[in-house]
């Protein structure tokens, strides 16, 4: 059989088609990758392999992508996951030591008061050397011992019974003729002032204070006060 040889301007034609052909190929495995990668996760990888297996990940400037780059980009996620976190960290930290300075400043507005202190050696209360001050001496004591009776109570049984003289002396009632008399104030025998007797007072049956405090123990133990003694006790 003869061989020819094409004419010069047919093999151009044919070679021209030729690439039309291949150009379109490769622009349909264009639009493929296009399409994939836009349905697809924001993740490389899940999208290169969910690409046609012809078509294969890129880099920006077109070439595919090498094993350097996968790791480049794979430092990048790395690094930009680190900063997000030491961010929430560093965030944390500051909300917790502005929460710990508003608690503290909280603290310092509630100012504690302290109660005021006893003047040091402070002179002790002084009172008259009389019937009146007798009286509320005595009450002074009762109260911080617990023995009840009150300054009209005190002084109306002490006017009754020796007129408010610290020294008298009952010497014709029994107890007198029995020896042992009623004295002072109050009018106490020696027996029952041994007995009621308040510690701190004087151990003398006629001392004004002593002989008044001792009566009302004694009244508060048999009557519940002096208040209720109106006669004779």
């Amino acid at each position: 059989m003869p061989s020819f040889t094409l004419p010069r301007a047919f093999r151009a034609a044919r070679i021209t088609r030729t690439h039309k052909i291949s150009a379109a190929v490769v622009a349909s495995a264009s639009c493929a990758a296009t399409l994939a990668l836009t349905a697809a996760p924001g993740n490389a990888e899940t999208t290169a392999a969910q690409a046609p297996a012809g078509v294969k990940p890129v880099s920006a400037n077109g070439l595919p992508l090498t094993a350097k780059d996968r790791a480049d980009d794979g430092a990048k996620d790395r690094q930009v996951a680190s900063s997000l976190t030491a961010g929430l960290k560093v965030t944390a930290v500051a909300k917790q030591g502005h929460t710990a300075k508003q608690a503290a400043d909280r603290s310092a507005d509630r100012k504690i008061i302290a109660a005021p202190k006893a003047a040091p050696n402070a002179a002790p209360k002084r009172y008259a050397n009389n019937l009146d001050g007798w009286i509320r001496q005595s009450l002074a004591i009762m109260k911080s011992k617990g023995i009840p009776g009150s300054y009209q109570g005190l002084h109306r049984n002490i006017i009754r019974e020796s007129g408010g003289n610290p020294n008298a002396v009952n010497n014709w009632d029994i107890n007198a003729i029995n020896g042992i008399p009623s004295k002072g104030l109050l009018q106490v025998i020696q027996p029952t002032f041994n007995q009621y007797r308040v510690a701190g007072t004087a151990n003398k049956l006629t001392d004004p204070i002593a002989n008044i405090t001792a009566a009302a123990n004694y009244a508060a133990n048999r009557y519940g006060s002096i208040d209720n003694v109106n006669s004779a006790y």
